[in-house]
């Protein structure tokens, strides 16, 4: 599998403080980044490894994607 179809691992960040994390492809990752700058108030769909999720874009504070490489073993 090349590098930009492997699943990210990303924080959604809400008001309120609550984060969801999940991991989603990269393209599914710059559709929700491009849609939170472009100041969108609806939902988007979004699909992650292990489940589909509609986020409330009104609500989302921030997007975190995780850039350290994953490690097996400690």
């Amino acid at each position: 599998m090349a590098d930009e179809e492997r699943a990210k691992r990303v924080d959604i960040g809400f008001s309120g403080g609550q984060v969801l994390s999940l991991r989603i492809p990269d393209a599914a990752y710059r559709s929700l980044s491009e849609e939170v700058r472009s100041g969108s108030q609806g939902w988007h769909q979004l699909e992650a490894e292990d489940s589909d999720v509609s986020v409330n874009l009104g609500q989302v504070v921030y997007v975190r994607l995780d850039t350290e490489q994953q490690r097996v073993g400690f």
